[in-house]
């Protein structure tokens, strides 16, 4: 799981869970709600977060209750948005839905102001970095320069590279609301914008068929003596596949055959990379001229990685099932045989059946440690002793190998014309869905099941809502993350304590850490206002509409 999505289930898995605490504290019989209150409470809570939370039309994650503060990966200043997670496009995509829910034009032209900041902050090649300071470039530089620069954990914000990113699904995520945003109404600003960004994908591929993490190239970053990674051919966070299937999905709608051929290289990388017996897995990235695994932040040691080769033998079986190329599956055997090699032994001391790093040549373990209090003093380090390891970033796997050799026989027994019957890329495949293909892209899941004593209906879940809207239009809730104010670089002397297995280091670290009421929780409960709950909540309230249809 990548660090943002792992940063997004622990928002939502806390979202969830308080909105069920709530329900289950609430009567058993939830206040009667009709369409026009539901209808109501939507605008409110809509106009909350466009008029007083977002900052013309660029959102983070989550603010506190007096907008006093405010996180997205990282803490933000009060003129940034953030593009990956519970940000501005999973804002704007949530009003789209409200939009087809409602049909009032008041959310599209909400979205639009959410669509019209996303443009403002399109890099000129193309794509999009993780964040965009409204205030401009001096004012990011000095975020990247302070807040950023002392995230310990963080490296990817310690430098300003003044490019875009394809990590977390950054660049694509963004092309996906340009393209919804114009397919809407057609307008030329949004179809002029998306133009750029899959152009920028088309530009940055390398020819064997990968992406780097950034692009265009910029001035090389190197940290604890390891060399910048961002040009190498990336696999981590979604890089190839976010980039695939952007392609795929501009090829079913516009037709454009360099769409798909340029899809069809990107999923030829993957065969590419595999390594040869007796080592026959992935890595994180590689060296786009050697083809050779490579390092990436100081705890991803250049190394074959068991996580992203399961992940690679689940795409390729994907891959299959689009093109009938048998390709794609004629080394996954050899693939899953080294995965059993690196099973660990029994009580390890790790969570997990596999490291998830496993050294070149000898097929060792690798563990990840640190040591130190922040970045100034601070060092990751890697050596073969399972103990300790670092919290933020497991050096243990599950692996299933046993379902991954089903999954591979039953593609193997699959005739290739077989294979291919529900293909999008078969020439006779039916139009694309469109509602189907953008139907709850709005966040990172959920808010639709009950569970914990939750109401069990759409309109249970929708009233207790409305019962529970507070007077300025949102839901308070505790946040499971906070992090220290930025108070300049720290120190090079080690303070007392052991910050080896926490998120976060000592007082000069601005890496975020769980609250009380988060997973891991180091401190005390920050109450505020999160996308995330809002995005879920809409989402619950859009389930009623779609039952209590005028």
């Amino acid at each position: 799981m990548s660090k943002c999505c792992r940063a997004i289930a622990g928002i939502l898995s806390f979202t969830l869970f308080f909105t069920c605490r709530l329900w289950a504290q609430a009567p058993s019989t939830a206040p009667a709600i009709n369409r026009e209150k539901a209808v109501a409470v939507m605008k409110q809570a809509t106009e909350f977060m466009m008029n007083r939370v977002g900052y013309k039309g660029g959102f983070v994650w989550s603010y506190t209750a007096d907008r006093s503060r405010r996180w997205g990966e990282m803490e933000a200043f009060p003129t940034m948005m953030w593009m990956q997670g519970a940000g501005s496009n999973a804002m704007g995509q949530v009003l789209l839905d409200l939009y087809h829910a409602t049909h009032d034009e008041y959310y599209y032209q909400a979205a639009a102001q959410v669509a019209d900041a996303v443009i403002r902050a399109q890099h000129p090649a193309g794509g999009w970095n993780y964040v965009y300071d409204l205030a401009g470039e001096e004012s990011l530089k000095k975020w990247y320069d302070t807040i950023g620069k002392n995230g310990w954990r963080l490296e990817e914000f310690q430098h300003y590279y003044g490019n875009a990113t394809f990590d977390d699904s950054v660049t694509t995520d963004t092309a996906r609301f340009m393209l919804r945003m114009y397919l809407e109404k057609k307008e030329a600003k949004y179809k002029s914008s998306l133009d750029k960004a899959v152009q920028f994908v088309l530009d940055s591929q390398y020819p064997v068929g990968g992406w780097p993490q950034r692009y265009p190239p910029a001035g090389r970053f190197e940290k604890n003596g390891l060399p910048d990674y961002t040009g190498d051919i990336t696999f981590n966070d979604e890089v190839n596949i976010g980039n695939i299937d952007l392609l795929v999905l501009c090829y079913r709608i516009f037709g454009d055959a360099k769409f798909l051929e340029a899809a069809r290289r990107g999923m030829n990388v993957f065969v590419e990379t595999q390594q040869p017996q007796p080592q026959a897995g992935w890595g994180l990235q590689y060296d786009p001229k050697t083809l050779k695994p490579a390092g990436a932040r100081s705890y991803e040691p250049k190394s074959l990685v068991t996580t992203t080769t399961v992940s690679c033998i689940n795409e390729m079986i994907r891959f299959y099932y689009l093109t009938g190329d048998r390709k794609f599956l004629a080394r996954l055997s050899e693939a899953i045989d080294w995965l059993d090699t690196t099973r660990l032994p029994p009580n390890t001391g790790g969570r997990g059946s596999h490291a998830r790093f496993a050294e070149l040549g000898t097929n060792k373990p690798l563990f990840v440690h640190r040591r130190g209090s922040n970045v100034v003093n601070g060092q990751y380090y890697v050596d073969y002793d399972p103990a300790n390891t670092i919290g933020h970033y497991s050096s243990f796997a599950s692996v299933d190998t046993d379902s991954l050799r089903a999954k591979l026989k039953q593609a193997m027994d699959t005739p290739p014309d077989q294979a291919i019957k529900d293909s999008p890329l078969r020439p006779d495949a039916p139009p694309i869905d469109l509602a189907k293909e953008f139907a709850n892209r709005g966040g990172a899941g959920g808010g639709r099941r009950g569970g914990f004593g939750a109401p069990a209906t759409p309109e249970q879940r929708a009233a207790q809502l409305a019962a529970n809207v507070n007077a300025e239009g949102f839901w308070p809730a505790p946040l499971s993350t906070t992090s220290n104010p930025y108070k300049g670089d720290g120190p090079r002397e080690i303070p007392p304590g052991d910050f080896g297995r926490t998120n976060v280091g000592d007082e000069y670290d601005t890496s975020p850490y769980g609250t009380g009421f988060g997973r891991g929780g180091q401190g005390a409960a920050v109450m505020g206002i999160s996308t995330q709950m809002y995005i879920n909540n809409m989402r619950t309230f859009i389930a009623y509409l779609e039952i209590a249809k005028p």
